[in-house]
């Protein structure tokens, strides 16, 4: 079987894009036959009317799977065709010959779609009828505990909260526990609500499975029933609501709210009206897979239960698994078995699941089936996993499922970064059109926090910024995204089919190009994606395959992304893929990009980070209108062409270079006001503060991270550097500022004015001329501030925290000095109780001359760094 087809997220694009007025104006101007986009809206419409009904049927009824699949492929075809159409009016060289062809392709793909159509009734293919979701067995409040393993820690937190009568919190308090689908949320639950503690802490306890299917008036009896131990017959919610309030009138209870979906605060408000006569101490756990769940609850504490570690999932495995208690009885399953445990990759229900299939077979040939088994190819009658996980991908949205099913082209384990991510969704046109003020990133950004809530990604260990997909969602993802996306992982291509449209790759599992003829197949990739290498000799010979064979054939490429630092010149032919949207070159050995680049008007991403070798961007980037994001960040440019100030849509960029002379070219910025994210290098070639006030920072209120940066060769820096500061004033929506290697004598007088309340994040490094800091203390929402190598600094004094009468530093969190060769004392604020009341984090290191004390810090636990410790006289 295949996953469930991504149709109503495809179809709902094109719907988008045909009902764009710009489109039909567009078909007139090129004298382009308008019939042509009516057909295509009419038997789109006779399509989309039975596609909830063929999802669900194709999952068993293989007729159906391939008329889905021959389907969105035709959907693809059509998108394809919209762009090619809508890039006409910017490419000056198209002409009759064009526009002929796209009526020919146009015809074919409408004909396409009316066989399609035509099928419908054949395939007995139904309008209307709402996909249904996986049928999940309600719970109860029972548990045997002899089969749960690796919980007593999680266990042992939450009765703590249960049993403690301390809180003063309004209302009946509630307890979350968040976690993905078969990580073992009731079961938690079950150990919490059986605890001998808990039933003698509590007078009543209720257990009440609440399901996806979300009704007050159903659950209110089930919650009715489990404290009266009877069967409820009242037929209207305010008669039940009231008996059951008089129930629990001044008795302490503890509730359970198993497998919660609703994210509707009216109907859980209407649902904890008669809770609230409870008595003081009352609780109610909550189990969900989604936190926006929990949060609609106001959860006093929300326990994010994560997965068993391998011992703890061997265990479960094997009691379930082996027919007795010794699995030593079975050493000839041994090594299949620890192969199977790694598969369910911490997973309770996995584990539990493959374990129950496994017993009583003997035969090492039935396990290592099960080992290289798709989690979807197990028999449904036998298997719960992927009902339990499936459950969770039914229930997003449209537009979620297909940035979802989109992540499958990433290998298991792969370290994701949230921001690439979101420009690889939007490249696909995955991203709604905002309705609102929010940019076309804000829109991924929250299509990704909503996909981190519902568990389908977490945090990576190693890296904040980063995050990973579980094995089994990994899985998942495959699934749903059927033969449309591919990868090469551990050495083997894996979907390979004609119908693909997405390809990722590990750089560094490569040992020749040769396993990629295969994809000279693949004439309708959307999506070209290398990944991290390792060996850089790996690649040069996929550099000139690239280049040569597999560019010239890509025609539909909307992303190509291919890190490889033996690749040093990019082919013309680059400028023929009008679908581009994103281009990725970063770390390779390119010293300039071909003049063709400037001929893509779809390109919305240029990405040339670490290009130390890059010397010269384009002199015509300034066609380049729906650029985006610029990143030239570690580059060797010497200056920027002129032009720049058209792209006019720019959110980022990064390390623009002010042109030395007398014709300044900072003024180019004052023309970006949608700028985000910006970073300034080579300050020191602003040749007065007039021109500073050219790049208008001021008034780039959608502005949020910027970075001013002058050569840290001070024989070129200009008398006005102090001015010229001065006159870069930023907007104050400003959240993170950092300044590099300035060397004015004094900081300007905006930097620290409490107007820029919205400033979070302050690093100042290498400044090294300034012998004392500005009012930072003034800054109400600042959390992070980072001092780093200024060698002129030598004592913290009163001024460090600004004369406004309000507390000072109150949001800072991190507080750090780092090589600060001249700093002897740092003085206390004249301000009562403690300077940081929310400081977690203190490091003060390399700063020899350090000798006085420490302000007045809060009572609570911080992490105190200090070293060497030799001259420090007092904590």
């Amino acid at each position: 079987t295949v996953g469930e087809a991504l149709l109503s997220a495809i179809f709902g694009v094109l719907f988008e894009r045909l009902a764009d007025p710009l489109l039909g104006v567009l078909f007139g101007e090129q004298n382009l036959d308008q019939t042509l986009l009516d057909k295509l809206n009419t038997v789109l419409l006779s399509v989309n009317a039975v596609l909830s009904d063929a999802e669900e049927k194709q999952i068993t009824n293989l007729a159906v799977k391939k008329w889905v699949n021959k389907l969105k492929d035709a959907a693809y075809h059509a998108d394809d065709l919209l762009d090619k159409i809508a890039s006409i009016k910017w490419d000056l060289k198209a002409g009759a010959n064009v526009k002929g062809k796209a009526k020919v392709i146009g015809n074919q793909i409408v004909e396409r779609l009316e066989s399609l159509a035509n099928q419908r009734d054949i395939l007995n293919l139904k309008e209307s009828v709402r996909g249904k979701p996986p049928q999940i067995i309600p719970s109860t409040s029972l548990v045997d505990e002899s089969e749960v393993f690796g919980r007593d820690k999680d266990k042992e937190e939450l009765i703590k909260i249960l049993l403690d009568d301390n809180s003063h919190e309004k209302g009946i308090p509630v307890i979350a526990i968040v976690g993905i689908g078969g990580v073992g949320k009731t079961t938690l639950a079950q150990l919490v609500y059986n605890d001998a503690r808990v039933k003698k802490h509590f007078r009543l306890r209720a257990w009440a499975y609440v399901s996806d299917q979300f009704d007050v008036f159903k659950v209110t009896r089930t919650i009715f029933e489990s404290v009266t131990s009877m069967h409820c017959n009242y037929t209207q919610l305010d008669v039940l609501q009231v008996k059951l309030k008089e129930r629990l009138m001044r008795k302490r209870f503890l509730l359970v709210l198993d497998d919660t979906w609703n994210e509707n605060f009216i109907f859980w408000d209407l649902l904890s009206r008669p809770l609230k006569a409870g008595a003081y101490g009352s609780r109610v756990i909550v189990t969900t897979r989604n936190q926006s769940v929990a949060s609609v609850m106001r959860p006093v504490f929300t326990h994010q239960l994560l997965y068993l570690s391998y011992e703890e999932c061997w265990s479960l495995f094997a009691k379930h698994a082996f027919s007795t208690s010794n699995p030593g009885e079975y050493p000839t399953l041994k090594g299949i078995s620890e192969e199977i445990v790694k598969k369910c990759a911490g997973l309770p229900l996995a584990a539990k699941t493959l374990g129950g299939m496994l017993h009583s077979k003997v035969e090492a040939v039935e396990w290592r089936r099960i080992l290289n088994s798709k989690m979807w190819d197990l028999p449904n009658d036998k298997s719960s996993i992927l009902p339990a996980l499936r459950l969770s991908y039914f229930h997003l949205p449209p537009h979620l499922k297909q940035c979802f099913a989109y992540c499958s082209i990433f290998p298991k384990g792969y370290e994701i970064e949230k921001e690439k991510l979101v420009l690889l969704w939007m490249a696909e046109g995955f991203l709604q059109q905002p309705n609102n003020m929010d940019s076309m990133e804000e829109v991924g950004d929250e299509y990704f926090h909503e996909l981190l809530s519902r568990s389908f990604f977490q945090q990576s260990s190693s890296r904040k910024s980063s995050f990973v997909m579980h094995d089994l969602i990994n899985d998942l993802a495959q699934f749903a995204s059927g033969e449309f996306c591919c990868k090469f992982e551990n050495g083997k291509l894996h979907g390979i089919s004609e119908k693909a449209r997405h390809f990722a790759f590990l750089m560094d599992q490569l040992d020749g190009p040769e396993k990629f003829v295969a994809l000279s197949e693949l004439k309708f990739l959307r999506t070209f994606l290398s990944l991290r290498f390792a060996n850089p000799g790996r690649c040069s010979a996929l550099c000139k395959m690239v280049s040569d064979v597999w560019l010239p054939i890509m025609k539909h490429l909307r992303v190509l992304s291919f890190s490889c630092p033996t690749l040093t010149k990019l082919p013309d032919s680059l400028g023929q893929l009008k679908h581009l949207r994103y281009l990725d070159f970063s770390e390779t050995s390119i010293s300039k990009l071909p003049s063709s680049i400037c001929s893509l008007c779809n390109l919305q991403t240029l990405l040339l980070s670490s290009c130390t070798k890059l010397t010269e961007l384009p002199a015509n980037i300034g066609n380049l209108i729906n650029m985006r994001h610029l990143d030239v960040s570690e580059t060797n440019l010497t200056n920027m062409p002129p032009g720049l100030g058209e792209l006019k849509s720019l959110q980022v960029l990064t390390d623009f270079v002010v042109n030395r002379g007398s014709e300044s070219n900072i003024s180019e910025l004052g023309k970006l006001s949608h700028l985000r994210i910006l970073s300034i290098i080579r300050l020191e070639n602003v040749v007065s503060a007039e021109a500073a006030s050219e790049a208008n920072l001021k008034s780039m209120n959608h502005l949020r991270e910027l970075v001013f940066e002058w050569t840290s060769d001070t024989r070129h820096v200009q008398n006005e550097t102090e001015e010229v500061l001065d006159h870069l004033r930023p907007n104050e929506n400003l959240k993170k500022l950092t300044i590099e290697n300035y060397c004015g004598t004094r900081f300007p007088n905006w930097l620290g004015d409490a107007i820029f309340s919205n400033m979070v994040i302050l690093r100042l490094n290498k400044c090294k001329n300034c012998t004392s800091l500005p009012p930072l203390g003034q800054l109400s929402s600042l959390q992070g501030l980072f001092i780093t190598k200024m060698e002129g600094l030598e004592r913290l004094d009163s001024e460090f925290y600004g004369h406004s009468g309000v507390k000072p530093f109150r949001s800072l969190k991190t507080l750090s000095f780092e090589e600060l060769p001249r700093w002897t004392h740092w003085m206390p604020s004249a301000h009562e109780g403690e300077d940081f009341p929310s400081l977690q984090e203190l490091r003060i290191k390399e700063c020899p001359n350090f000798i006085g004390n420490l302000p007045k810090l809060p009572c609570s636990p911080i992490n105190l760094v200090i070293s060497p410790f030799s001259k420090f006289q007092a904590l």
